[in-house]
């Protein structure tokens, strides 16, 4: 049974910074692509960022320059580390298990981590 655990989030002032973690289980998470989803409120759930199995990493516009996905496959975890947050950031953050080659997520979403940026 595939099992996503989202934690880490939380309220945090313009220009700060959080760290998100995954936890997983029940996936081959050593050789599976990651990635992070995020949905504001009113909003479609978007892609944020993957990383691939050999560590390839992509981002969406967005969150580019400020964010930065990473993994421990020791701990099967995979990380989101979020600097320069700004209001409209906030939303609930999600991890999946993404297709090889895209951001197509494959399992059903965990229940997120809420983050809100705001003074």
């Amino acid at each position: 049974q595939v099992q996503l655990v989202e934690s880490g989030g939380g309220l945090v002032q313009p220009g700060g910074s959080l760290r998100l973690s995954c936890a997983t289980s029940g996936i081959n998470f050593r050789f599976s692509t990651m990635g992070w989803y995020r949905q504001a409120p009113g909003k479609e759930r978007d892609f944020v960022a993957r990383i691939s199995s050999g560590g390839t990493t992509n981002y969406a516009d967005s969150v580019k320059g400020r964010f930065t996905i990473s993994r421990d496959n020791a701990q099967n975890t995979v990380f989101l580390q979020m600097t320069s947050l700004k209001p409209e950031d906030t939303a609930i953050y999600y991890c999946n298990l993404l297709e090889p080659a895209g951001i197509r997520p494959l399992k059903p979403w965990g229940q997120g981590t809420q983050v809100t940026v705001s003074s």
